[in-house]
């Protein structure tokens, strides 16, 4: 890392040898869904940073492994569909989500997951980089109270190759999400 170059910064948090990739810098040109993802950032008046990863992140390990932490520290955001509705829930990469739970939490309504085409109706973002906010529709959202734990967390950030530095007590604000156990019990 360069004293000069501003593109890499140390991550709060994670071992000093680790670099945070490219930083998004606002004169640069950025795919249209991580300018949307970075204006709704700026309307919930979001304290973290926009990164580009060297390599797309269409899954928790990958995204961790180019941010050097641990996939526990992942905010999924996975879209399903309660009785037809697209819900969002933000879950912990370290677990599976139990469908059980999150039916509890949306009234008993019947839960399946949304497909690819769903995702992109109701968020405008593609798998992989379906972002916290700057949704397509506002959707009813649970953020997993496993992510609590961690300093510093991790969500998409408009696009399989950016994410986004957060706190959890940030993303439940932003989000307007409920706080909620998701995990699936091993």
């Amino acid at each position: 890392m360069s004293e000069k170059d501003p593109a890499t910064v140390p991550i709060e948090g994670t071992p000093r040898d680790t670099v945070h990739p490219e930083t998004v810098h606002p004169e640069t040109v950025h795919p249209e869904s991580v300018e949307r993802f970075r204006a709704a950032l700026k309307l919930h008046k979001a304290s973290g940073d926009v990164v580009r990863l060297d390599d797309n992140a269409h899954t928790a390990q990958a995204a961790a492994d180019g941010l050097g932490i641990t996939r526990a520290q992942i905010a999924n955001s996975l879209v399903f569909l309660a009785d037809g509705e697209p819900v969002l829930v933000m879950s912990s990469g370290g677990h599976r989500v139990d469908t059980h739970k999150i039916s509890a939490a949306f009234g008993g309504k019947k839960m399946t997951k949304a497909n690819a085409d769903d995702v992109r109706a109701a968020t405008g973002y593609v798998i992989g980089g379906v972002s916290p906010v700057g949704l397509a529709s506002e959707l009813p959202t649970l953020v997993d109270t496993f992510l609590a734990q961690f300093e510093t967390i991790f969500s998409a950030g408009g696009h399989p190759a950016y994410v986004y530095e957060t706190t959890f007590t940030e993303l439940v604000r932003m989000t307007g999400g409920t706080p909620t156990d998701v995990a699936e019990e091993s």
